[in-house]
């Protein structure tokens, strides 16, 4: 079968290339789904790269890839209902731990990381949906409903953020998001009824005035460590901060006062290892928003597979409006 690969760390352009390899066989619990899409994120190129510190060469000889993807489900392995053979799925963790991920014609893995696509909803859409997807219904949603509260939402042009505008909004929540400029028109067509310049040094003031001062309830962040000041003067007592990232400042000073006057909550949220429980409420909240058609998730570009490198680099580059895919039909 085609897979992109690599074997060592190093520029996208430089290690990564399309081969022939073997095909996967279905283990017991396990499906082998034929791709359709595979969903390029930023912690694919960050691994290719060798971004992890201390580690200086990949886990295993060749790797394949991405955790993200959707297909039809072509066989299943001992234990799985034969049943699900020809389900429309999309995948959840496809290169978490393991060598081969969803940049190939096919993958094998468990049966529960294949997720049946809900009926009108596209492979396109289903390919975007687990590290994006699952992060942003977990951030937004991890402490319940939110109806009647406000949320803060940073970097909602983002692919997390702009799917966490889209749900927040339609969980009934107040939405105040932080974007660039050029974004915002963007973001207030997502649902946000505020949207600010996240360099504008005003903004905490103008978050406060757009939260009638009573201050923001949840806050889904992407940049904590830049952030975390700013958080301090906005949240409302007894308020949680769901930091999803914080790629700019990876030991952030904690401003502890305000964080201690105000009993504020940090919940740090690494999608891959959700407990099952928080996933399939996760899952359950895509597939409701997605249905009732209030998530639309952005789709940037699709490239064939032999583009993977472009890819890489397109999922690095500022200014993105969605998702990349690579095409694998």
């Amino acid at each position: 079968m085609r897979a992109v690969t690599y074997s060592r760390f190093g520029p996208a352009s430089d290690v990564l290339s399309l081969a022939e390899i073997d095909r996967p066989s279905p283990a017991a619990g396990e499906v082998l789904v034929r791709l359709a899409f595979s969903g390029v994120n930023p912690s694919d190129a960050k691994a290719r790269a060798g971004s992890r510190p201390g580690v200086t060469k990949p886990d295993h000889p060749l790797i394949v890839p991405h955790s993200d993807g959707a297909g039809v489900i072509e066989a299943v392995g001992d234990g799985v209902d034969p049943s699900r053979v020809g389900q429309e799925v999309w995948l959840w963790n496809g290169q978490w731990q393991r060598a081969l991920g969803t940049g190939a014609d096919y993958i094998a893995l468990p049966a529960a990381q294949a997720v049946p696509l809900p009926e009108g909803i596209s492979l396109e859409t289903g390919a975007t949906l687990g590290i994006p997807g699952l992060t942003a219904a977990h951030t937004v949603f991890a402490s319940g409903a939110v109806s009647g509260q406000t949320l803060l939402i940073s970097g909602g042009a983002g692919s997390v953020g702009h799917n966490a505008v889209q749900l927040a909004k339609w969980g009934g929540a107040k939405v105040i998001a932080t974007a660039s400029a050029s974004a915002h028109d963007r973001v207030r067509a997502a649902g946000a009824d505020h949207v600010f310049d996240y360099r504008d040094p005003d903004l905490a003031a103008k978050i406060l005035a757009a939260s009638d001062g009573a201050g923001i309830d949840r806050a889904v962040e992407v940049e904590f460590g830049q952030n975390a000041a700013l958080l301090g003067e906005v949240m409302r007592p007894n308020g949680t901060i769901c930091a999803y990232g914080s790629g700019g400042d990876m030991t952030p000073t904690l401003p502890f006062g305000p964080y201690l006057f105000k009993a504020l909550t940090l919940d740090i949220a690494l999608v891959y290892i959700l407990p099952e429980a928080e996933r399939d409420t996760a899952i359950a909240h895509l597939h409701k928003a997605l249905t009732a058609g209030a998530l639309r998730p952005e789709i940037d570009r699709i490239l064939p597979p032999d583009a993977a490198a472009e890819a890489h680099e397109a999922v690095m580059t500022p200014g993105r409006a969605g998702a990349v895919l690579l095409d694998m039909r």
